[in-house]
Protein backbone atom coordinates (compact mmCIF):
# COMPACT_ATOMS: atom_id res chain seq x y z
CA UNK A 1 0.00 0.00 0.00
CA UNK A 2 2.48 2.30 0.77
CA UNK A 3 4.53 1.44 -1.93
CA UNK A 4 1.57 1.98 -4.52
CA UNK A 5 1.05 5.78 -2.81
CA UNK A 6 4.73 6.76 -3.50
CA UNK A 7 4.65 5.17 -6.84
CA UNK A 8 1.59 7.38 -7.79
CA UNK A 9 3.03 10.38 -6.65
CA UNK A 10 6.11 9.73 -8.24
CA UNK A 11 4.20 9.12 -11.77
CA UNK A 12 2.15 12.27 -10.88
CA UNK A 13 5.37 14.09 -10.23
CA UNK A 14 7.32 12.86 -13.98
CA UNK A 15 3.79 13.24 -15.31
CA UNK A 16 4.22 15.75 -18.53
CA UNK A 17 2.76 19.51 -17.98
CA UNK A 18 2.58 18.95 -14.33
CA UNK A 19 3.67 22.46 -12.43
CA UNK A 20 4.64 22.65 -8.56
CA UNK A 21 3.08 25.16 -6.37
CA UNK A 22 5.33 25.78 -3.41
CA UNK A 23 3.00 28.05 -1.31
CA UNK A 24 1.28 30.93 -3.44
CA UNK A 25 0.32 31.18 -7.11
CA UNK A 26 2.35 32.29 -9.40
CA UNK A 27 2.57 35.13 -11.75
CA UNK A 28 0.67 35.12 -14.60
CA UNK A 29 3.23 34.77 -17.77
CA UNK A 30 2.54 38.52 -19.37
CA UNK A 31 1.25 38.28 -22.90
CA UNK A 32 4.22 38.29 -25.73
CA UNK A 33 2.45 41.18 -27.83
CA UNK A 34 0.82 43.33 -24.40
CA UNK A 35 4.67 43.22 -23.10
CA UNK A 36 5.55 44.86 -26.63
CA UNK A 37 3.17 47.25 -26.75
CA UNK A 38 3.92 48.44 -23.30
CA UNK A 39 7.74 49.05 -23.72
CA UNK A 40 6.49 50.90 -27.10
CA UNK A 41 4.53 53.23 -25.43
CA UNK A 42 7.37 53.83 -22.68
CA UNK A 43 9.87 53.88 -25.15
CA UNK A 44 7.62 56.90 -27.20
CA UNK A 45 7.02 58.92 -23.47
CA UNK A 46 11.06 59.05 -22.75
CA UNK A 47 11.38 59.96 -26.76
CA UNK A 48 8.98 62.95 -25.72
CA UNK A 49 10.26 63.89 -22.37
CA UNK A 50 13.68 64.07 -24.24
CA UNK A 51 12.64 66.38 -27.00
CA UNK A 52 10.60 68.89 -24.30
CA UNK A 53 13.76 69.28 -22.30
CA UNK A 54 16.10 69.32 -25.51
CA UNK A 55 13.12 72.39 -26.50
CA UNK A 56 13.13 74.13 -22.96
CA UNK A 57 17.23 74.07 -23.30
CA UNK A 58 17.55 75.05 -26.81
CA UNK A 59 17.96 79.24 -27.18
CA UNK A 60 15.08 80.50 -27.83
CA UNK A 61 14.48 82.00 -31.70
CA UNK A 62 15.24 85.25 -32.36
CA UNK A 63 11.80 86.21 -33.20
CA UNK A 64 10.17 84.16 -30.02
CA UNK A 65 13.19 86.27 -27.99
CA UNK A 66 12.13 89.56 -29.22
CA UNK A 67 8.42 88.92 -28.50
CA UNK A 68 9.23 88.21 -24.95
CA UNK A 69 11.09 91.51 -24.84
CA UNK A 70 7.98 93.15 -26.90
CA UNK A 71 5.88 92.37 -23.84
CA UNK A 72 8.74 92.91 -21.06
CA UNK A 73 9.24 96.32 -22.58
CA UNK A 74 5.39 96.71 -22.94
CA UNK A 75 5.00 96.26 -19.02
CA UNK A 76 7.31 98.61 -18.59
CA UNK A 77 6.49 100.98 -19.94
CA UNK A 78 2.52 101.31 -19.10
CA UNK A 79 3.62 102.51 -15.15
CA UNK A 80 6.08 104.96 -17.22
CA UNK A 81 3.41 106.27 -19.65
CA UNK A 82 1.35 106.69 -16.85
CA UNK A 83 3.78 108.67 -15.04
CA UNK A 84 4.60 111.30 -17.98
CA UNK A 85 0.92 111.33 -18.56
CA UNK A 86 0.42 112.50 -15.15
CA UNK A 87 3.34 115.21 -15.64
CA UNK A 88 2.32 116.63 -19.23
CA UNK A 89 -1.49 117.29 -16.84
CA UNK A 90 0.39 119.12 -14.00
CA UNK A 91 2.43 121.14 -16.67
CA UNK A 92 -1.06 121.66 -18.61
CA UNK A 93 -2.49 122.85 -15.73
CA UNK A 94 0.16 125.31 -14.28
CA UNK A 95 0.51 126.74 -17.60
CA UNK A 96 -3.65 127.44 -18.55
CA UNK A 97 -3.45 128.76 -14.85
CA UNK A 98 -0.95 131.26 -15.90
CA UNK A 99 -2.59 132.10 -19.05
CA UNK A 100 -5.90 132.69 -17.82
CA UNK A 101 -4.39 134.74 -14.77
CA UNK A 102 -1.70 137.30 -16.69
CA UNK A 103 -4.07 137.69 -19.81
CA UNK A 104 -4.55 141.20 -18.70
CA UNK A 105 -0.85 141.40 -20.08
CA UNK A 106 -2.33 142.00 -23.45
CA UNK A 107 -4.82 144.59 -23.06
CA UNK A 108 -2.00 146.88 -22.28
CA UNK A 109 -1.61 150.67 -24.24
CA UNK A 110 1.42 150.98 -25.26
CA UNK A 111 0.87 154.67 -26.28
CA UNK A 112 -0.72 155.40 -22.89
CA UNK A 113 1.93 154.18 -21.00
CA UNK A 114 4.69 155.59 -22.66
CA UNK A 115 3.54 158.93 -22.63
CA UNK A 116 4.93 160.00 -25.93
CA UNK A 117 3.54 163.45 -25.46
CA UNK A 118 5.43 163.89 -22.17
CA UNK A 119 6.37 167.91 -22.37
CA UNK A 120 10.65 167.50 -21.81
CA UNK A 121 12.45 169.65 -19.87
CA UNK A 122 13.55 171.88 -22.52
CA UNK A 123 10.08 172.63 -23.15
CA UNK A 124 9.35 173.42 -19.47
CA UNK A 125 12.35 175.68 -19.14
CA UNK A 126 11.46 177.62 -21.68
CA UNK A 127 8.23 178.08 -21.05
CA UNK A 128 8.87 179.09 -17.65
CA UNK A 129 11.40 181.55 -18.75
CA UNK A 130 8.99 183.20 -20.57
CA UNK A 131 6.34 182.93 -17.56
CA UNK A 132 9.37 184.70 -15.96
CA UNK A 133 9.40 187.39 -18.26
CA UNK A 134 6.16 188.21 -18.62
CA UNK A 135 5.39 188.43 -14.88
CA UNK A 136 8.51 190.55 -14.76
CA UNK A 137 7.11 193.24 -17.29
CA UNK A 138 3.66 193.49 -15.84
CA UNK A 139 5.34 194.23 -12.34
CA UNK A 140 7.44 196.78 -14.25
CA UNK A 141 4.55 198.16 -16.03
CA UNK A 142 2.47 197.87 -12.49
CA UNK A 143 5.42 200.10 -10.64
CA UNK A 144 5.62 202.67 -13.35
CA UNK A 145 1.84 203.09 -12.71
CA UNK A 146 2.01 203.24 -8.71
CA UNK A 147 4.76 205.86 -8.63
CA UNK A 148 2.83 207.98 -11.07
CA UNK A 149 0.28 207.85 -8.79
CA UNK A 150 2.40 209.10 -5.94
CA UNK A 151 3.77 211.69 -8.16
CA UNK A 152 7.14 210.37 -7.96
CA UNK A 153 6.71 210.20 -11.97
CA UNK A 154 5.02 212.39 -14.60
CA UNK A 155 1.29 211.25 -15.18
CA UNK A 156 1.88 210.41 -18.72
CA UNK A 157 4.12 208.41 -18.20
CA UNK A 158 2.20 207.01 -15.60
CA UNK A 159 -0.81 206.38 -17.64
CA UNK A 160 2.18 204.88 -20.07
CA UNK A 161 2.96 202.06 -17.61
CA UNK A 162 -0.95 201.71 -16.90
CA UNK A 163 -1.70 200.71 -20.51
CA UNK A 164 1.54 198.80 -20.86
CA UNK A 165 0.33 197.05 -17.79
CA UNK A 166 -3.17 195.75 -19.54
CA UNK A 167 -1.62 194.90 -22.62
CA UNK A 168 1.05 192.24 -20.93
CA UNK A 169 -2.09 191.47 -18.54
CA UNK A 170 -3.96 190.34 -21.93
CA UNK A 171 -1.00 188.98 -24.30
CA UNK A 172 -1.13 186.36 -20.28
CA UNK A 173 -5.02 185.24 -21.45
CA UNK A 174 -4.61 181.81 -23.31
CA UNK A 175 -7.29 183.16 -26.00
CA UNK A 176 -5.33 186.04 -27.08
CA UNK A 177 -1.99 184.51 -26.47
CA UNK A 178 -2.72 181.82 -29.27
CA UNK A 179 -3.02 184.56 -31.71
CA UNK A 180 0.48 185.66 -32.11
CA UNK A 181 2.03 182.53 -30.62
CA UNK A 182 1.49 178.80 -30.67
CA UNK A 183 3.87 177.95 -27.72
CA UNK A 184 2.37 176.58 -25.11
CA UNK A 185 3.17 178.72 -22.07
CA UNK A 186 4.23 177.00 -18.59
CA UNK A 187 1.12 176.66 -16.74
CA UNK A 188 -0.25 174.06 -20.28
CA UNK A 189 2.82 172.32 -20.19
CA UNK A 190 2.13 171.04 -16.03
CA UNK A 191 -1.60 170.78 -16.59
CA UNK A 192 -0.62 168.65 -19.51
CA UNK A 193 2.12 166.13 -17.60
CA UNK A 194 -0.28 165.85 -14.96
CA UNK A 195 -3.19 164.99 -17.37
CA UNK A 196 -0.83 162.43 -18.42
CA UNK A 197 0.04 161.57 -15.78
CA UNK A 198 -3.77 160.44 -14.57
CA UNK A 199 -4.15 159.02 -17.46
CA UNK A 200 -1.14 156.27 -17.27
CA UNK A 201 -2.00 155.67 -13.75
CA UNK A 202 -6.16 154.77 -14.44
CA UNK A 203 -4.84 152.31 -16.82
CA UNK A 204 -2.44 150.91 -14.77
CA UNK A 205 -5.46 150.68 -12.05
CA UNK A 206 -7.38 149.29 -14.65
CA UNK A 207 -4.71 146.42 -15.52
CA UNK A 208 -3.88 145.56 -12.08
CA UNK A 209 -7.29 144.93 -11.36
CA UNK A 210 -8.46 143.30 -7.34
CA UNK A 211 -5.57 140.63 -7.79
CA UNK A 212 -2.41 142.59 -9.04
CA UNK A 213 -1.21 141.95 -12.14
CA UNK A 214 2.67 142.41 -11.87
CA UNK A 215 2.51 139.97 -8.95
CA UNK A 216 0.90 137.20 -10.63
CA UNK A 217 2.95 137.89 -13.65
CA UNK A 218 6.08 137.54 -11.60
CA UNK A 219 5.25 133.23 -11.73
CA UNK A 220 6.21 134.06 -15.61
CA UNK A 221 10.07 134.15 -14.66
CA UNK A 222 10.44 130.77 -15.49
CA UNK A 223 10.01 131.67 -19.33
CA UNK A 224 11.68 134.83 -18.87
CA UNK A 225 14.59 135.50 -16.41
CA UNK A 226 14.49 139.47 -16.94
CA UNK A 227 11.13 139.39 -14.62
CA UNK A 228 14.05 138.33 -11.78
CA UNK A 229 15.62 141.57 -11.96
CA UNK A 230 16.19 143.30 -8.63
CA UNK A 231 14.64 146.67 -10.02
CA UNK A 232 11.49 145.19 -10.25
CA UNK A 233 10.91 144.29 -6.57
CA UNK A 234 9.21 147.28 -5.34
CA UNK A 235 6.38 147.21 -8.37
CA UNK A 236 6.18 143.38 -7.35
CA UNK A 237 6.10 143.79 -3.44
CA UNK A 238 2.96 146.91 -4.24
CA UNK A 239 1.12 145.14 -7.11
CA UNK A 240 0.75 142.30 -3.96
CA UNK A 241 -0.19 144.50 -1.64
CA UNK A 242 -3.24 146.32 -4.38
CA UNK A 243 -1.30 150.04 -3.94
CA UNK A 244 0.92 149.67 -7.03
CA UNK A 245 -1.60 152.36 -8.96
CA UNK A 246 -1.76 154.96 -6.35
CA UNK A 247 1.90 154.96 -6.09
CA UNK A 248 3.34 155.89 -9.40
CA UNK A 249 3.18 159.27 -9.05
CA UNK A 250 6.25 159.73 -11.14
CA UNK A 251 6.91 159.38 -14.91
CA UNK A 252 10.09 157.43 -13.68
CA UNK A 253 8.03 154.97 -12.32
CA UNK A 254 5.78 154.48 -14.94
CA UNK A 255 8.12 153.58 -17.19
CA UNK A 256 9.27 151.03 -14.94
CA UNK A 257 5.85 149.43 -15.24
CA UNK A 258 5.69 149.96 -18.92
CA UNK A 259 8.99 148.17 -19.24
CA UNK A 260 8.03 145.23 -16.34
CA UNK A 261 4.85 144.63 -18.69
CA UNK A 262 7.18 144.69 -22.13
CA UNK A 263 8.85 141.71 -20.48
CA UNK A 264 5.91 139.99 -19.46
CA UNK A 265 4.30 140.12 -22.82
CA UNK A 266 7.04 138.53 -24.12
CA UNK A 267 6.98 136.01 -21.10
CA UNK A 268 3.28 135.12 -21.60
CA UNK A 269 3.46 134.58 -25.63
CA UNK A 270 6.27 131.88 -24.85
CA UNK A 271 4.37 130.29 -21.82
CA UNK A 272 1.44 130.81 -25.03
CA UNK A 273 3.22 128.40 -27.43
CA UNK A 274 4.59 125.95 -24.67
CA UNK A 275 0.95 125.08 -24.06
CA UNK A 276 -0.06 124.73 -27.75
CA UNK A 277 3.08 122.39 -28.12
CA UNK A 278 2.02 120.46 -24.81
CA UNK A 279 -1.37 120.39 -26.25
CA UNK A 280 -0.57 119.77 -29.59
CA UNK A 281 1.85 116.25 -28.53
CA UNK A 282 -0.62 115.52 -25.85
CA UNK A 283 -3.34 114.67 -28.87
CA UNK A 284 -0.26 113.20 -30.77
CA UNK A 285 -0.54 110.81 -28.09
CA UNK A 286 -4.23 110.39 -27.56
CA UNK A 287 -4.49 111.89 -23.90
CA UNK A 288 -7.38 113.42 -24.13
CA UNK A 289 -7.39 114.06 -20.44
CA UNK A 290 -4.22 116.64 -20.74
CA UNK A 291 -5.56 117.99 -24.18
CA UNK A 292 -7.20 121.17 -24.17
CA UNK A 293 -10.94 121.00 -24.88
CA UNK A 294 -12.26 124.27 -27.03
CA UNK A 295 -14.98 126.00 -25.63
CA UNK A 296 -18.77 124.96 -26.96
CA UNK A 297 -19.92 127.71 -29.21
CA UNK A 298 -23.60 129.25 -28.38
Amino acid sequence: MAEQTAQNLTDDANAPGAVLRPGRAADPVPDAAGAALNAAQRTAALQASEAARAESDRPPEPDEQEAGDDQENEAEREPQGDIEKALAESKQRKLRLMLRQCDRVLLMDFDLLSMSDWPTNYQMAAARRSRDLWVFSALVAATIFLSGLTGFIPAWIAGGGFGAFVIILLLGVPIIRRIYTEKPSYLDLVVKRQRLLRDARKHVEHLEGKEGLVWQCARMAEYNPALKHPRFSDIIRLSEQRVLARQLVRREYVRLYLIYMLEAEKAYSRVQQAFFDGNQEAIDRGWQSVAAVPAERT
